[in-house]
Protein backbone atom coordinates (compact mmCIF):
# COMPACT_ATOMS: atom_id res chain seq x y z
CA UNK A 1 0.00 0.00 0.00
CA UNK A 2 1.26 3.66 -0.75
CA UNK A 3 2.45 5.55 2.33
CA UNK A 4 0.88 9.07 2.75
CA UNK A 5 3.14 10.82 5.47
CA UNK A 6 1.10 12.53 8.68
CA UNK A 7 0.09 15.88 8.27
CA UNK A 8 0.25 15.78 4.37
CA UNK A 9 -2.50 18.79 3.93
CA UNK A 10 -2.97 18.22 -0.45
CA UNK A 11 -2.92 14.89 -1.80
CA UNK A 12 -3.98 13.01 -4.75
CA UNK A 13 -6.43 10.29 -5.43
CA UNK A 14 -5.66 7.80 -8.45
CA UNK A 15 -6.89 5.07 -10.07
CA UNK A 16 -4.79 2.73 -12.11
CA UNK A 17 -6.48 2.00 -15.12
CA UNK A 18 -4.24 -1.21 -15.70
CA UNK A 19 -4.38 -2.74 -12.27
CA UNK A 20 -7.67 -0.92 -11.12
CA UNK A 21 -5.99 -0.24 -7.77
CA UNK A 22 -6.96 3.60 -5.91
CA UNK A 23 -4.45 5.12 -3.85
CA UNK A 24 -3.04 8.31 -2.39
CA UNK A 25 0.01 10.43 -3.44
CA UNK A 26 1.65 13.04 -2.08
CA UNK A 27 2.44 13.80 -5.87
CA UNK A 28 -0.34 15.96 -7.11
CA UNK A 29 -0.31 15.88 -11.03
CA UNK A 30 -2.71 14.60 -13.88
CA UNK A 31 -1.64 10.97 -14.30
CA UNK A 32 1.70 9.58 -12.11
CA UNK A 33 3.31 6.13 -12.44
CA UNK A 34 1.27 3.65 -10.71
CA UNK A 35 3.36 1.93 -7.77
CA UNK A 36 1.44 -1.24 -8.05
CA UNK A 37 2.04 -2.31 -11.05
CA UNK A 38 4.25 0.28 -12.51
CA UNK A 39 7.89 -0.83 -13.74
CA UNK A 40 9.99 1.39 -12.02
CA UNK A 41 13.54 2.08 -14.44
CA UNK A 42 16.32 -0.55 -12.84
CA UNK A 43 19.56 1.22 -13.06
CA UNK A 44 21.67 -2.32 -12.40
CA UNK A 45 20.95 -3.20 -16.33
CA UNK A 46 23.51 -5.29 -18.29
CA UNK A 47 24.68 -3.25 -21.44
CA UNK A 48 22.80 -5.39 -23.58
CA UNK A 49 19.63 -4.72 -21.86
CA UNK A 50 16.85 -2.33 -22.71
CA UNK A 51 15.94 0.40 -19.79
CA UNK A 52 12.32 -0.11 -19.19
CA UNK A 53 10.00 2.72 -19.85
CA UNK A 54 7.51 3.86 -17.15
CA UNK A 55 3.98 4.26 -18.11
CA UNK A 56 2.00 6.66 -16.11
CA UNK A 57 -1.64 4.72 -16.12
CA UNK A 58 -2.37 6.00 -12.85
CA UNK A 59 -5.25 9.16 -13.37
CA UNK A 60 -6.32 11.50 -10.61
CA UNK A 61 -9.61 11.08 -9.59
CA UNK A 62 -9.59 14.12 -7.03
CA UNK A 63 -7.52 16.60 -5.15
CA UNK A 64 -7.92 16.07 -1.09
CA UNK A 65 -7.45 19.08 0.71
CA UNK A 66 -6.96 19.58 4.45
CA UNK A 67 -4.84 17.43 7.05
CA UNK A 68 -8.22 15.83 8.58
CA UNK A 69 -9.93 14.90 4.66
CA UNK A 70 -6.44 13.18 3.97
CA UNK A 71 -6.01 11.65 7.12
CA UNK A 72 -9.82 10.11 6.51
CA UNK A 73 -9.36 9.20 3.36
CA UNK A 74 -6.02 7.00 3.49
CA UNK A 75 -8.08 5.44 6.65
CA UNK A 76 -10.93 4.62 4.19
CA UNK A 77 -8.24 3.75 1.54
CA UNK A 78 -6.41 1.15 4.51
CA UNK A 79 -10.41 -0.37 5.48
CA UNK A 80 -10.82 -1.46 1.81
CA UNK A 81 -7.85 -2.72 1.73
CA UNK A 82 -7.80 -4.60 4.69
CA UNK A 83 -10.68 -5.04 5.70
CA UNK A 84 -9.55 -3.67 9.24
CA UNK A 85 -11.68 -2.44 11.96
CA UNK A 86 -14.69 0.51 11.41
CA UNK A 87 -15.61 1.08 14.96
CA UNK A 88 -14.11 4.63 14.28
CA UNK A 89 -16.76 5.63 12.04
Amino acid sequence: MYYVPDGTALAGFYECSECANRFLSVQVGPTLVCPFCGEQPNMEIGPDEEMPVATETAKLLSVVQGADEVEKMDALLSLTVTGGDYSWM
